[in-house]
């Protein structure tokens, strides 16, 4: 059977793994990522990370042949270069992630976006399998998606498309004004539904006790009608822009992740009920169901990538 490395490089850890065709995962661990050291070192990181995959598909005697890496940032996949990036990985705009990897590592390589990776995953062997459609919804630190067509995600013509947080969203603005965007610009979901956005309500509404969101959660579960009030409006802002995107993309379920998403019934519910509420009548019985993979979703989604582009004569490890 082959096996391949799969990689889910983020601004705050990088995990991976070593997967087999058929998407299970052998073996895998997660270090921090040196988001703020450069993209060089950030590079060194995941690089020792995968060959101690390989030491270790050495031990098991497992031949690897390639390596898919799930990044943050805009990731040109033809090229595999980070075509542009936030600051949460420092200097990371202009990296060529492929090119860099198969120099450190010997194998060859396969880039994409981590959010699109984590859909990829989902729609392989996870809540979105056996459908020809899956509209993937990451709600946590940031908001992102992704749209899978048989099988293959739908990266757009600079592939930067899956921004759902950068949707224009009427929950995003108090006394008329729009709320600033970590994009920089205002009025869109991610700044009233991510977790940052929540708590940042929380607080405006004048919430002082909650030091993070989970806090604002558990408040709100014990009767906080601040806290209540934040997860709300953030909760019905994602199920706003959920039900819209089903609308324009017509898809078979709608998989939602991220750490929002298991926060618990709260936030579940009221983001549901509001994303049905969206939905044209065509669509009322569309599944709209919890991610199932959790942290292994971007590492057997960019293994899969690699399965695809990598041929199977191609540098093989063992």
């Amino acid at each position: 059977m082959r096996h391949v490395i799969g990689i889910d490089l983020g601004g705050t850890k990088t995990a991976g793994g070593i997967v087999d065709a058929g998407g299970n995962v052998v073996f895998s661990f997660a270090v921090p990522t040196p988001s703020q050291s450069g993209a060089d070192e950030v590079l060194e990181t995941a690089a020792r990370l995968t060959r101690s995959l390989l030491e270790e598909a050495g031990l098991r005697g497992l031949a690897v042949e390639g390596l898919g890496i799930g990044a943050a940032g805009v990731i040109d996949s033809v090229r595999g270069v980070v075509t542009s990036a936030t600051d949460a990985i420092l200097g990371w705009a202009g990296t060529e992630l492929t090119a860099e990897l198969t120099a450190r590592t010997g194998l060859p390589a396969a880039a994409l976006n981590d959010v699109h990776a984590h859909a990829l995953g989902e729609s392989w062997l996870g809540a979105g399998a056996g459908v020809p459609s899956v509209l993937f919804i990451g709600m946590g630190t940031g908001v992102g998606g992704s749209y899978v067509l048989d099988g293959r995600p739908i990266e757009g013509a600079s592939f930067t498309a899956g921004h759902v947080g950068h949707l224009a969203s009427p929950f995003a603005y108090e006394a008329a004004e729009p709320l600033p965007c970590s994009c920089g610009a205002a009025g869109h979901v991610e700044a009233i539904a991510s977790g940052p956005g929540i708590f940042a309500l929380y607080t405006r509404l004048g919430g002082t006790t909650a030091l993070d969101t989970r806090e604002v959660y558990r408040l709100a579960a014990d009767g906080d009608p601040v806290a209540a009030e934040a997860l709300r409006r953030g909760a019905e802002a994602a199920g706003s822009a959920v039900g819209g995107l089903a609308n324009v993309l017509d898809p078979a379920v709608v998989v939602v992740g991220g750490g929002l998403a298991f926060a618990g019934p709260l936030w579940w519910d009221a983001m549901e009920r509001t994303a049905r509420g969206e939905l044209l009548r065509p669509l009322i019985d569309l599944p709209i169901v919890p991610a199932r993979l959790g942290e292994t979703a971007a590492i057997r989604g960019a293994a899969r990538r690699a399965l695809s582009l990598i041929p199977v004569s191609e540098g093989s490890h063992a």
